[in-house]
């Protein structure tokens, strides 16, 4: 068994032309002996986003912290803390935060699949 708080984990910081703000961590991944899903941890600071983006694997983020609002099908829906949102594979989505505090989302994604 591994326990672990997320603070305690390095995080990688992406600020660039597709994504601003975002703090990536990966919580329990292939190096901790994950042999089917990777869980991170994102936090994006106020006014920050990921990139617009798809890709083949579906992936399940559950929100903890803050508000936001994420791209579906062309449209943004608003998410609180306790949303649960399910992303098929090929399906272009985005996350931004529309509050004043940090956003923390909750992150799981097949194994095989590039944790960061």
């Amino acid at each position: 068994m591994i326990i672990k708080h997320y603070e305690d984990v390095s995080s990688a910081f992406i600020d660039n032309d597709v994504a601003k703000g975002v703090h990536g961590r990966v919580m329990i991944g292939k190096n901790d002996g994950a042999a089917n899903f990777c869980m991170r941890v994102f936090e994006i600071d106020p006014g920050g986003h990921t990139p617009k983006h798809s890709h083949e694997w579906e992936h399940e983020i559950f929100i903890h912290k803050g508000s936001g609002a994420f791209l579906n099908n062309g449209r943004w829906a608003d998410v609180r803390p306790g949303t649960a949102v399910f992303i098929p594979g090929n399906e272009e989505h985005q996350i931004k935060n529309k509050g004043n505090d940090t956003l923390v989302v909750i992150c799981l994604i097949p194994k095989g699949v590039p944790e960061l």
